[in-house]
């Protein structure tokens, strides 16, 4: 989750990580979610591996957008992970990212892009970073045909 909140930072946008488990203590984890809304968040990201259900609980326990993060953390190459986030039943949605680093990064810019559709400060923060990210690749691409 360190990859999301560095991510967030760069565009201004604060977060909170809050450690707990869907399987070891659903209770906590199920009230922590159902006050996500109350207590000021509006969007929540879970990252989870081996079975995965974290966010399918926080899918099941608020209608704040949801973005899953599988985790590499088995023999399976978090293959097992990616199945249980993205393999969720109509009406309990996850937006599901890839597995790892990747999409621990792609979770905060999803986040963003969610956040950015009531806040046009942080649409422009986007598109600006977005375009500095394709300029940074023609660069290389440049440097690599030379």
């Amino acid at each position: 989750m360190n990859h999301t909140v560095e991510e967030l930072k760069k565009f201004g946008v604060g977060s909170r990580i809050v450690v707990s488990s869907a399987h070891r203590d659903p209770e906590r984890t199920g009230k922590i979610l159902r006050n996500a809304e109350k207590d000021g968040y509006s969007v929540v990201v879970a990252a989870a591996g081996m079975a995965a259900h974290l966010a399918g609980k926080a899918a099941a326990e608020t209608v704040l957008p949801v973005i899953g993060v599988p985790l590499n953390s088995s023999t399976l190459g978090g293959l097992d992970a990616l199945l249980s986030t993205v393999q969720m039943p109509s009406g309990v949605p996850v937006a599901t990212v890839s597995i790892g680093k990747s999409g621990a990064v792609n979770a905060a810019w999803l986040a963003v892009q969610i956040l950015s559709t009531r806040d046009k400060k942080l649409r422009q923060l986007l598109k600006q970073a977005r375009s500095r990210k394709r300029e940074e690749l023609r660069k290389s691409a440049r440097r690599k045909n030379a």
